[in-house]
This record gives structure tokens, C-alpha cells and sequence, in this order.
């Protein structure tokens, strides 16, 4: 009779753990994009959407009209005075927003850096969620322009702010590979512009490099707001025979400029599994289930097995993706 007692017992206080762990509040997370208005980021809203649904955590996001380095703060100072678990950015800047992360870090909040890191400024986040290894992506963009214009020829850059970070890494290796390898040698980078991720401003950007150098051969853009402005441009211009455009864009964003030629090719790599991974990976390391340090697996449902590392940097897959005619009418996103 008193061993059934306790066994009662027992079942009973597993019980009210279980219902405890149950009814525990669930993982709020705030992802802050850049700028408003730009289908990339609506690609990597949709990733963190969708792994919360799965994971039964509270996902919202915000963002500033503009890319400015500051613009960010009062948003990320809002959702941080709200109580927010974990908050992914995608920064627009290195270091703008360095205090404001230690503050919220030494409250418990965890901070993400998402598509983006922020270079020399590695210890003001928790980890860092990226697409590619970042090195790569200078470089294989000289190469897809090089192997569309005979490695030959004056080329620009359209970028999107001067603080971007990831842009300035991206081009800065760009400017390397130009630089030290002969293989590009007679490839002259006469300028670089800058958009502000803004379609207008990239617009008129776009056009000032048609009309200031007239015999430009191509357009490297590392952004998906000026990619799309420079092949509109280009195809209004009806010069696609004459310069041609690469850079990051999304398939249906560019969709139309590959299918009519205006664009051979361009590269980019999943938005949305930034999301995904980041979601699942948050949650996690709030739970305590994974543990932030290098080395450490991480399995997401859909893709698979990630492993965390120097510097909590996490990348959804190894190589950029190329699209093209042969290819393009397989990806919607």
C-alpha cells in the first residue's frame, strides 16, 4: 500500500513537470532586416516563419525604411525594452550597434547576426548565421563576369551602402582577385557605386555608370536591390550585347532578365535557410538543447546536418548557387 502511495506520487510530480515544461513561455524571436521593401529579406522572414511554427516559438520582425548604420537601433532598443529572447539582425553596419548587443547580451538575450557578420566585432554577438563561407563570394563573382566578357575590359561595382558589411568583405576580396591574379589582369575595376539597397537610388546609379563609362563591359552587384536596378537598366538601354550584369539576386526577382537575356547568370545561395536554420538554432541554445560552442551539430529537418563553427558561425551550405537558363525555372523564391 505505501509503495503504490509513492509510486502515485511519483507519477504525479512527473506529471506537473511535464505540464510545467509544457506550459513554459515559448522562445520570443525578432529578426530585423536591414531595410524594408527588399524580397530577400521577405525570403529569410519566411525560413524563421516557418521553423517557428514547428518549434512553437514566437516569431515577429521589424525594420527600419532605410540601411543607414544607425538606422537599426531604435527598433533593435524597442523589441529589446519588449522582452525578447533572441534577437537576429542583419546589420548595417560592424559596430553601430555594439553597445546596444552588450547591454541586451548581459541581460540573457542572445543575439544573431543573419546574412551578415560583423567583421572584427565577432564578441558583441552570440553567433553568427550565414549562407556561404563569405570568402568565396568575391571571388566567384569576378569569375562569372570574367567568363561572360572574355576577362576583359572596364567593370563596376554597384554595392549597396559604404557601411554594409558584408558587401565591403565581398568587395574587398573582389578588388584582391583583381588585383593578384593574372587571370583577370586585363579586367580595370574604374569605379565602385552605391545604391543604398534602395531600387531608385540604385536606378539612377546604374544609369550614371552607362552614361559615365562608355565602354563599360560589366556590372558586378552584390546585392540583390541593385542587381535587379542594373538589369533593368541594361535592358532598357538595350545594351545586354555590350555589358553584361552578375551579382546576388533572387530567381523570381530576376527571373524575367535571364529568360529575355538581359542577364546570363547570377549567384546567390537559399535566404530562406538562413531562417530556418537561425530559428532552430535559437531556440536551442535558449533551451539549452545546443550548446554555442565549435564543433557542436546542429540538425534542422530539410537541411540537414550543420556544424557550428570558429567563431559560433554557422553557414547553410557550402558553395554558392549559380542560375541560369538551364536552371532557373527550378527554384521560386
Amino acid at each position: 500500500m505505501l509503495r503504490n502511495k509513492w509510486m502515485l506520487v511519483a507519477a504525479l510530480g512527473a506529471s506537473l513537470l511535464t505540464g510545467a515544461a509544457y506550459a513554459a513561455d515559448p522562445v520570443k524571436i525578432v529578426y530585423i532586416p536591414k531595410n524594408t521593401g527588399n524580397p530577400y529579406f521577405d525570403s529569410i522572414i519566411k525560413g524563421f516563419e516557418d521553423g517557428c511554427k514547428k518549434l512553437g516559438c514566437e516569431f515577429t520582425t521589424v525594420a527600419p525604411a532605410t540601411a543607414e548604420a544607425t538606422s537599426q537601433i531604435p527598433f533593435l532598443t524597442a523589441q529589446l525594452q519588449r522582452g525578447v529572447d533572441v534577437v537576429a539582425i542583419s546589420p548595417n553596419s560592424p559596430d553601430a550597434l555594439n553597445q546596444v548587443f552588450d547591454r541586451a547580451r548581459s541581460k540573457g538575450t542572445i543575439i544573431l547576426s543573419v546574412n551578415s557578420d560583423m567583421p572584427g566585432n565577432e564578441d558583441h554577438r552570440d553567433a553568427a548565421i550565414l549562407p556561404v563561407d563569405f570568402t568565396k563570394t568575391g571571388p566567384s563573382q569576378v569569375e562569372l563576369l570574367g567568363s561572360q566578357i572574355g576577362y576583359e575590359g572596364d567593370i563596376a561595382i554597384l554595392s549597396a551602402t559604404t557601411d554594409a558589411p558584408d558587401q565591403n568583405v565581398w568587395i574587398a576580396a573582389m578588388k584582391d582577385t583583381l588585383e593578384k591574379d593574372p587571370k583577370y589582369a586585363k579586367m580595370k575595376l574604374v569605379t565602385i557605386a552605391y545604391g543604398d539597397d534602395d531600387p531608385q537610388k540604385s536606378t539612377t546609379e546604374a544609369e550614371a555608370l552607362l552614361a559615365n563609362y562608355p565602354n563599360l563591359r560589366g556590372i558586378i552587384s552584390p546585392t540583390t536591390v541593385g542587381v535587379a536596378a542594373a538589369a533593368q537598366v541594361v535592358e532598357t538601354a538595350k545594351k545586354a550585347d555590350k555589358v553584361k550584369v552578375v551579382g546576388l539576386g533572387t530567381p523570381n526577382q530576376m527571373r524575367r532578365f535571364i529568360e529575355n537575356g538581359t542577364v546570363d547568370a547570377f549567384q546567390l545561395w537559399s535566404p530562406y535557410n538562413e531562417g530556418l536554420l537561425a530559428a532552430y538554432f535559437a531556440v536551442g541554445v535558449k533551451n539549452g538543447t545546443i550548446k554555442n560552442e565549435a564543433g557542436t551539430v546542429v540538425e534542422v529537418p530539410e537541411l540537414g546536418k550543420v556544424t557550428i563553427g570558429d567563431k559560433s558561425v554557422l553557414k547553410t551550405q557550402a558553395d554558392l548557387t549559380t542560375f541560369d537558363k538551364k536552371n532557373i525555372g527550378d527554384f521560386n523564391f
